[in-house]
C-alpha cells in the first residue's frame, strides 16, 4: 500500500480554494472560454461553477464578453498582477532555489544575472565536492568560453551580447576569435538542449552546466549553474545534474511568470 503524503492540516476555507480553481481553469486556458469550457476545466457542474464565476465577475477577477458570453480573467487580476511584478525581486526569487538544487546534487550553485560588460555572478553556494578555484561574487565570465556566458549568448538579442563578444575576444589579446559559424552553432546547440555544458573551459578540472531563468517583469534572463569537479562528471552523472537543474529553473521561472523562448 503506498504511503500516503501528509495533508496541510491547517485550517482553510473551501469556497476559496474552489474558486481558485475556476480562475485557474481561467489561467491555464487558451483564451476566453465559454461556461461549459471552464466547468470541464475546472471538473465541476456548469450551474456550479456559474455561480462562482458570477461572484468573481462581481469582484472584477472575472469577465464576461458582453459580445460572445465567454469569460476571461477581469481587471483587477491584472492589476494584481501587475503589482505583483512590480514587488518582486528576480534575484531573491530564484536565489530561494539555490541551496535545495545544491542538496539534491552535492554540487555547487551559483547565479548569474546581465551586467554592463557581460554575465555578472551574483549568488554561489558551495557544494559537498571540493573545487580548485574559489569564485567570488562580482566576477565577470566570458561569453563563449563558460556555460553561464554561453546561456545568456543563446538566449539575449545579438544588439545586446554582440558588444561584449567583440571584447572577449580581441585580436589583438587572443588569436582564438570565435567564427560566425561557431556562435551560431553554440547558440543553436543551446537552445536545443535547453541548457549549456563547458569541461575545462575556463577553469581546469571544472564542469559547468547552466540553464536560463525567465521572468515576465524582465526580458533579461537569469543563469543557475552547477560547477562539479571533473572527477564527477561521467556522462551519466551530467546528465542527472542537467536534469536537476533543468527541473529547477523551469520552477523558478514558472514563479516569475516567464515562459522562454521555443527551441528554434
Amino acid at each position: 500500500m503506498p504511503a500516503r503524503e501528509p495533508e496541510d492540516d491547517r485550517q482553510g476555507i473551501q469556497s476559496v480554494e474552489i474558486a481558485m480553481t475556476v480562475v485557474r481553469a481561467l489561467e491555464q486556458g487558451p483564451g476566453p472560454m465559454s461556461l461549459k469550457q471552464v466547468a470541464e476545466a475546472s471538473g465541476m457542474a456548469p450551474s456550479k461553477v456559474h455561480r462562482y464565476l458570477v461572484s468573481l465577475s462581481r469582484e472584477g477577477l472575472v469577465a464576461q464578453s458582453p459580445n460572445s458570453g465567454r469569460y476571461d480573467l477581469g481587471p483587477a487580476l491584472r492589476r494584481l498582477g501587475m503589482e505583483a511584478l512590480r514587488r518582486m525581486d528576480e534575484v531573491e526569487v530564484v536565489s530561494e532555489h539555490l541551496p535545495g538544487l545544491r542538496d539534491r546534487t552535492g554540487h555547487s550553485v551559483n547565479l548569474a544575472v546581465w551586467g554592463d560588460h557581460g554575465p555578472v555572478i551574483v549568488g554561489w553556494h558551495y557544494g559537498a565536492h571540493v573545487l580548485p578555484i574559489t569564485v567570488r561574487v562580482g566576477a565577470i565570465l566570458p561569453l563563449v568560453t563558460t556555460s553561464v556566458g554561453r546561456v545568456f549568448l543563446a538566449h539575449l538579442p545579438e544588439t545586446i551580447t554582440a558588444p561584449v563578444l567583440r571584447g572577449d575576444f580581441d585580436p589583438g589579446a587572443t588569436p582564438e576569435v570565435p567564427s560566425p559559424a561557431q556562435v551560431t552553432r553554440i547558440i543553436r546547440d543551446v537552445r536545443r538542449a535547453g541548457a549549456a555544458v563547458t569541461t575545462n573551459a575556463m577553469i581546469p578540472g571544472i564542469t559547468t552546466i547552466a540553464a536560463p531563468v525567465f521572468s515576465e517583469a524582465t526580458p533579461l534572463p537569469l543563469a543557475v549553474a552547477l560547477a562539479m569537479p571533473v572527477g564527477h562528471a561521467s556522462e551519466d552523472q551530467i546528465a542527472r545534474a542537467t536534469e536537476e537543474l533543468l527541473r529547477t529553473t523551469t520552477a523558478a521561472s514558472a514563479e516569475l511568470g516567464g515562459r522562454g523562448p521555443s527551441a528554434d
